[in-house]
């Protein structure tokens, strides 16, 4: 069932125009109504899409302030532009100079927070069938109260005791939910380029220039990945170190070729009709980006040179106390985050991941070629898989410290 405006309720009663916009706004933030646009002009939303939307945007929410929390540039102008910066720190109980709402810290006890408001939905969304359940009217509607819960539970998060065993169990906690959260963004990755070979090769049986396409995107999958492959052993490899770099540039570079020859062999070909280099080359491209995650989390090593100076290897000299290559790995991460969040919320998710894995597909004569094609109308889906998978992410704070 489509959705338009603002809510899920229709009623002879309520007022038309402007009133009856912001009868059903309020209906969305503290009723069980569903959330849409107030706009003529916008897309009807279903149900499920606009409820997916919302818990993403709640996430998007968190991780943006969890961003500001651990920029020092946000930090220095707030103590420069902001009057009475060190009473109000004082009067609030952060510290001298608010330290105790910045850094790494901070970020861990929001991420907490977070993780105890999707964790709950996540065991509050299990076994609902109907959207016509009680649960289910909760877990669609009263978005206002849901943010209020939020913000509580990230504040909460700052009055824990004992706050030193607190974020030393929760790094653990996070390198778990961590490892979880890479096996679900593979899982997406797998399911999303199933999808998008499925529908160029249907494409492709009436024009051509499908064919064209999905080989010259392959072909761009696989430069990316060679040239991240060649770039990080250059600069962070040195022929007098470095040998755990080396190995495990050469480990995931043999593995991403184990990969792509087993995604064109004849046995995964009969069982699997949709496989091909597509998928293997979008992996491959995900493990350089984690490749190069674990490559500049890793401290440099000093050696000594024909003048007996001590030198930095293993890290690029142009990147040396410029912090350049972290920077680069929280802009990727955070944008393939983003992309697998926004993903989950425009595909039925649950349903098509389940039976892209299982080798179910449809009929691709009855399937039109685009690209845009995530955006395809398909049934309701299950919307519950994205509290579930967002509840995972929120387990994944930045682990450096």
């Amino acid at each position: 069932m489509a959705f338009s405006r603002c809510s899920c309720w229709r009623s002879n009663s309520m007022p038309r125009g402007r009133n009856h916009c912001e009868a059903r706004v309020l209906a969305c933030c503290c009723g069980i109504a569903a959330c849409s646009l107030c706009c003529k002009c916008c897309p009807k939303i279903k149900q499920s899409t606009s409820t997916r939307f919302m818990y993403a945007l709640y996430f998007m929410l968190v991780t943006i302030i969890c961003c500001v929390m651990m920029s020092t540039t946000v930090a220095n102008e707030m103590k420069t532009h902001i009057p009475f910066y060190k009473q109000m720190c004082k009067s609030i109980q952060a510290g001298e100079m608010c330290e105790k709402l910045v850094g790494y810290s901070a970020v861990y006890k929001v991420c907490f927070g977070m993780a105890c408001f999707f964790f709950l939905f996540f065991l509050f969304t299990i076994k609902i069938n109907s959207s016509k359940s009680c649960r289910a009217y909760i877990h669609n509607g009263f978005w206002l109260i849901k943010l209020i819960l939020l913000a509580a539970m990230c504040s909460g998060a700052f009055f824990i005791p004992d706050q030193d065993t607190f974020l030393n169990a929760w790094r653990y906690v996070g390198a778990t939910g961590g490892f979880l959260f890479i096996a679900i963004q593979l899982i997406l990755l797998v399911e999303f380029t199933h999808k998008w070979n499925k529908n160029w090769t249907a494409g492709a049986k009436h024009k051509q220039m499908w064919n064209g396409l999905l080989a010259l995107v392959t072909l761009m999958l696989y430069s990316i990945a060679v040239a991240a492959l060649v770039l990080m052993a250059l600069f962070y490899t040195h022929s007098e170190g470095c040998m755990y770099n080396k190995v495990l540039i050469g480990v995931h570079g043999g593995l991403c070729l184990f990969v792509s020859l087993v995604a064109i062999s004849p046995c995964v070909q009969n069982r699997q009709p949709h496989s091909g280099l597509l998928q293997s080359g979008v992996i491959s491209c995900y493990v350089m980006y984690l490749t190069f995650s674990a490559l500049s989390s890793k401290p440099p090593e000093t050696i000594l040179d024909e003048n007996n100076r001590n030198i930095t290897i293993c890290v690029p000299e142009f990147s040396q106390d410029l912090h350049r290559d972290e920077n680069l790995v929280t802009g990727l991460g955070t944008t393939i985050l983003f992309g697998c969040i926004l993903y989950s919320c425009l595909t039925s998710t649950t349903r098509a991941s389940s039976e892209a894995l299982r080798g179910i597909y449809g009929t691709p004569e009855s399937e039109v070629a685009r690209c845009c094609f995530c955006c395809m109308p398909e049934g309701d889906g299950n919307h519950i898989f994205t509290t579930q998978f967002t509840s995972l992410t929120a387990f994944r704070p930045k682990l450096r410290d």
